[in-house]
């Protein structure tokens, strides 16, 4: 069988799907988000403090971080899903995020003296950073590889990639309700670990559970 009749194949069958593959992704994408709002409201929940934080430029920016992320990966990850989609145009969404966060630490070193750098890098809660973020992911993430199985991957590999990313940009939204570090040196560090943590652990999956 040639190349492209296998695409058109692998297409056609992820079109013939139960529920069609767009619905069953925001679908999927809903009951993770339930899934990740559960094992954050039954562990930390938000900061105590979180009304008045939420008018600080600082703390509001972390979701924008953690959002714009999520969002790029889910519309790269839907992509991916479908034999022959096209992928260059979400696969560039995936550097608002970084760029966002680039721009945010250069600003932040303008600000702050250089005296205080190490002591926000570090801050005071990266072990609860780097423990919550994949335990709030991991449910989402095994959602997330099965409904790749759902659909047709063709790079199976990249597609469990995205979807550890996808998990974790859902994961350090809700952690970041709870974080008291609101530095973008710290979510620029401990954040971008975590989540290449659940980004490592959602490729493995892609390769041993999405292959096909």
């Amino acid at each position: 069988m040639r190349t492209e009749d296998l695409i058109k194949a692998l297409d056609a069958d992820a079109s013939s799907k139960a529920m069609p593959l767009g619905l069953a992704w925001w679908a999927a994408f809903g009951v993770a988000v339930v899934v990740a709002a559960a094992v954050f409201f039954m562990t930390i929940g938000p900061r105590p403090d979180i009304m008045p934080a939420m008018h600080t430029m600082r703390f509001m920016s972390k979701f924008v971080f953690t959002l714009t992320l999520a969002a790029s990966a889910f519309a790269l990850i839907r992509a991916l899903s479908i034999p022959g989609a096209a992928t260059r145009r979400t696969m560039a969404w995936m550097l608002a995020a970084p760029l966002l966060v680039a721009v945010a630490v250069v600003l932040e070193l303008f600000v702050v003296p250089e005296a205080d750098w190490g002591r926000r890098l570090v801050g005071s809660n990266m072990m609860i950073c780097m423990t919550f973020i994949p335990l709030i992911g991991i449910g989402p993430l095994a959602i997330f590889l099965g409904m790749l199985r759902y659909g047709a991957p063709t790079r199976p590999v990249l597609a469990g990639a995205v979807a550890g990313l996808l998990a974790g940009g859902l994961a350090a939204t809700f952690y970041a309700a709870h974080c008291f570090d609101d530095s973008p040196l710290f979510v620029a560090t401990w954040y971008t670990i975590a989540i290449a943590f659940l980004t490592a652990l959602g490729a493995l999956g892609g390769r041993l559970f999405v292959r096909w």
